[in-house]
């Protein structure tokens, strides 16, 4: 039986020019932790973090929340994580933890997402949501590793924590959604300054730096 996906009717991104300054722009850095990688299985999300970074500055607005992911957390899962079936016995199912996490973004006037392997994280969320029937308009996305390999061009992917180390910025705690879209924010941020030293200092060279066209790390990988 063939079905239709129901549009979310969230405003997930601001309609900016592409001249608009680099410094201007508002995103949500944020990650997600799941049951294992098969998201698109059995696996199910159990965390949503994410952090507000404004006019080249993280702010002091976070988001997170546990998600009740309806089966077992793997032990492995749990000591890596943290996150126990305590922390998730009473959390909001997937569905009702995305629509907060997209009521932050609403609130918060972003211009795009931002996140560390980001491909992962949505897929995550769009995995969830079609078991829900439910689709969502797609922001711009932005991947920290698609704005290292403009600086640094390579092949090979590292850790976040790798590269918070070279760039100098701060770490918070691993493996939590929070912990980890601060950790992100913070890299966010530098990266940018470096961009902006190289010229790259709008929305518009971000987005050509950032396309699936130039071999994007988030959905090419």
């Amino acid at each position: 039986m063939f079905w239709k996906k129901k549009k979310m009717h969230y405003q997930l991104m601001q309609d900016k020019p592409l001249n608009t300054p680099i410094r201007d722009l508002s995103f949500t850095v944020f990650d997600t932790e799941a049951t294992g990688f098969a998201v698109g299985g059995r696996d199910r999300m159990i965390e949503i973090g994410a952090v507000q970074v404004e006019n080249l500055q993280v702010t002091d607005r976070t988001f997170q929340t546990y998600v009740n992911p309806n089966r077992e957390i793997p032990d492995r899962i749990q000591k890596l994580t943290g996150i126990t079936e305590e922390h998730v016995a009473n959390a909001p199912e997937a569905f009702e933890a995305i629509e907060s996490f997209y009521e932050f973004i609403e609130r918060n006037e972003s211009d795009g997402w931002v996140g560390h392997y980001l491909a992962f994280d949505v897929t995550v969320l769009k995995k969830e949501l079609l078991r829900y029937k439910y689709t969502f308009d797609e922001p711009l996305y932005i991947d920290t590793l698609d704005l290292i390999g403009f600086l640094a061009p390579s092949w090979d992917m590292r850790d976040l924590q790798h590269y918070a180390l070279n760039f100098g910025t701060k770490i918070f705690e691993r493996h939590s959604a929070v912990g980890d879209a601060l950790t992100t924010a913070h890299l966010l941020v530098e990266l940018l300054h470096y961009l902006e030293d190289r010229g790259k200092t709008t929305l518009g060279d971000l987005s050509d730096i950032t396309s699936p066209e130039k071999g994007s790390w988030a959905f090419q990988r």
